[in-house]
């Protein structure tokens, strides 16, 4: 198969990948291959292919072998002293060990993103690549999404910075530069809006089919898994929520908790939301939807079924919840999750 590729200009867009010590090998390394498409197919399918749009390579603070976080080690080829400037920089998925980021590790990388963002490069993270990239300021402000299972890490490590895990791919910028993809194999959407960025949508089309990649056009809501709060320091609401974790389906659970509680209506419920940053009500529709999924994964139930499992007698009400919550409906829900047929 030969990619077509369309009149972009006489010199290919120059993309670096940041390689350091915390990136993961599977994203840096599919990024490279996916951008590569051009070079590598065009090259094989004919003998005299079209110039490739994308010059690609990876980048660090000094050239020479690297070992990543999972120990596999890569090659960098060229240290960002030798890159007076460049037009695409992407910061791949990292590897937060201990669930926390430590800053100011990489103070040159730092300065050499903020130089070349300022000679008109655009900045990209895949994913948790968004922690390095924070740390230039240039996010401040500016919304973005990071991996959902980081994000409460990042919020607390860059205040400043509005996240929003839900979305699969944010641009931001008085010049659309500063792009940041959500959750793990985001970095295809990230990529394939990079491609139809610089070489079209038709090429990003191929590209895709190529690769079998797909779109997250229904956003990483289905994905998160809701867990709520519970490190706030209010044992009363602590223990409504205990309670709660296992009593969600039975009839008005909000009255029964205030109830349980010993507190006023509007105290618990100010209390509550103070403690889990939701209203009691919309916490109890966040587990019941939860549990639903779950079911809708692993049982054959009818969504009416599951609709009263979980405590709803309507089951029109239920749909139209879960489609709010989770942006999908129960039914295209569970054809996406559900493990095939060849697979059980």
């Amino acid at each position: 198969m030969r990619i077509q590729t369309p009149v972009h200009g006489a010199d290919p867009v120059r993309i670096s990948i940041v390689a350091i010590p915390d990136a993961v090998i599977s994203t840096l390394s599919g990024i490279y291959d996916v951008m590569n498409a051009f070079k590598i197919m065009g090259a094989t399918a004919a003998e005299h292919a079209p110039a490739a749009p994308f010059d690609i390579e990876i980048v660090g603070e000094r050239p020479g072998p690297l070992d990543l976080a999972s120990g596999v080690p890569i090659s960098v080829q060229r240290g960002i002293d030798e890159i007076a400037a460049t037009d695409v920089i992407i910061v791949p998925s990292v590897l937060l060990r201990t669930n926390a980021w430590e800053r100011g590790r990489y103070p040159r990388l730092v300065a050499w993103l903020t130089a070349m963002h300022a000679r008109g490069a655009l900045l990209c993270s895949a994913c948790s690549g968004l922690f390095l990239l924070a740390e230039t300021g240039l996010f401040d402000g500016k919304d973005a999404t990071v991996h959902y299972g980081y994000a409460q890490t990042f919020a607390a490590t860059y205040p400043a910075v509005p996240i929003h895990p839900e979305r699969v791919l944010m641009i931001a910028g008085r010049r659309e530069e500063l792009i940041s993809s959500g959750a793990s194999m985001t970095w295809h959407d990230l990529v394939l809006y990079l491609i139809a960025r610089y070489a079209g949508s038709t090429a990003a089309q191929e590209v895709a089919r190529l690769f079998a990649l797909q779109w997250h056009q229904d956003g990483l809501a289905p994905y998160i898994v809701f867990e709520g709060r519970n490190d706030h320091g209010d044992s009363t609401i602590l223990s409504a929520q205990q309670w709660l974790a296992t009593h969600f389906s039975v009839a008005s659970p909000v009255e029964k908790m205030i109830k349980r509680s010993g507190l006023s209506d509007s105290t618990f419920k100010r209390r509550f939301t103070q403690a889990t940053g939701l209203a009691p009500i919309h916490y109890v529709q966040r587990l019941r939807i939860e549990d639903a999924k779950r079911r809708l994964e692993r049982t054959e139930a009818s969504v009416d079924e599951i609709s009263w499992q979980v405590g709803y007698e309507e089951p029109a009400f239920f749909r139209r919840l879960f489609k709010r919550l989770t942006g999908v409906t129960p039914g295209a829900y569970r054809r996406r999750f559900r493990i095939p047929d060849f697979a059980r």
